[in-house]
């Protein structure tokens, strides 16, 4: 199989309440999940708090080496939303008032108290930027070029992949098959190795666990390839037996 190009992501995750540890972020993994349905790989993922400097680091450096870059957090109506702002800065242009944000913003807070001065900065945007559709809250998303600004809530930030679902150039989607024993990943890890470097384009990952008492592990086989992904999930099962060890296809 010929080597294919790898789209890659990366997302940076913005808020001080991700790092104090008071809210748990969910964006990663569905970020993940979505891009890989699109064929893109997310590669690395950033936390920073809110201050403007380290957004505007982290989103240059991460857009440069990657396809994509995804942020997270800090677009909304309060003085501390500074994601937009830091964005701008980092890419060299002002923060304009994107005229269909308004015009969204106006419709639906129309029967909810009016668009307030607070309100109207979510309208506000990096200039040249394009908008992302929010079917959740009004308040749309931002895309700079290759850079995608998205609310923090978890289930708004799914709208706003739903609306890009299909719009960004990407390879094939990964697909992944599991295999499950109890078994130490120490005591198979040469088994792992030979199997992976026997299939080019197809990687191993060993997820260990104890439960019950006792020492398992799940082994994922990835690949764009279905068919090298059967048989090297074939192989590596019929290895695992051999060795002694009772597997479970889907993992445990």
């Amino acid at each position: 199989m010929s080597e294919q190009r790898i789209w890659t992501a990366a997302l940076v995750v913005i808020g001080d309440e991700i790092l104090s540890g008071r809210t748990q972020d969910k964006n990663i993994a569905q970020l993940a999940s979505w891009l890989n349905v699109q064929g893109i790989r997310l590669a690395e993922v950033r936390v920073v708090p809110d201050r403007a400097e380290a957004i505007a680091e982290a989103v240059n450096i991460l857009r440069a080496r990657n396809d994509y870059l995804f942020t997270t957090g800090g677009i909304g109506p309060t003085h501390d939303d500074i994601t937009v702002d830091a964005i701008a800065a980092a890419l060299g242009v002002p923060v304009v008032h994107h005229p269909d944000a308004v015009a969204t913003l106006e419709r639906y807070y129309e029967s909810r108290g009016g668009l307030t001065e607070a309100r109207a900065r979510m309208a506000r945007v990096p200039e040249g930027a394009t908008l992302i559709e929010n079917r959740v809250s009004g308040a749309p998303g931002i895309r700079w070029q290759n850079i995608f600004i998205m609310a923090g809530v978890p289930h708004i930030t799914a709208g706003m992949l739903d609306a890009l679902t299909g719009t960004l150039e990407g390879g094939q989607p990964v697909i992944s098959a599991t295999v499950g024993g109890w078994v130490a990943e120490s005591e198979v890890a040469d088994l792992l190795r030979r199997t992976e470097k026997a299939y080019p384009g197809v990687a191993i990952g060993s997820y260990p666990f104890f439960r019950d008492g006792r020492t398992g592990a799940n082994f994922v086989v990835r690949s764009p390839d279905q068919a090298l992904v059967d048989a090297c999930l074939s192989d590596l099962t019929a290895g695992l037996e051999q060795a002694g060890y009772a597997v479970t296809a889907g993992g445990i």
